[in-house]
């Protein structure tokens, strides 16, 4: 599962570099901007879920419920 979540980033990051490369050539900064910060936020959505779970685990190790 570790490596499926690094080659999740991984593949979010080179498409939103890509995207952003082509629209910042076009003269499209605001739509590039708009494109780097959507990869942001759903790379920032996989690792917040990736927290909860650690969270969790954590708490049903050490019996904190």
């Amino acid at each position: 599962m570790d490596l499926e979540i690094i080659l999740k980033v991984g593949a979010i990051g080179l498409v939103v570099a890509v995207f952003n490369q082509i629209l910042t050539k076009t003269g499209r900064d605001e739509q590039a901007m708009f494109v780097t910060l959507a990869g942001v936020i759903v790379v920032m959505a996989l690792i917040v879920s990736l927290m909860n779970d650690l969270f969790t685990e954590v708490k049903s190790v050490f019996n904190l419920y």
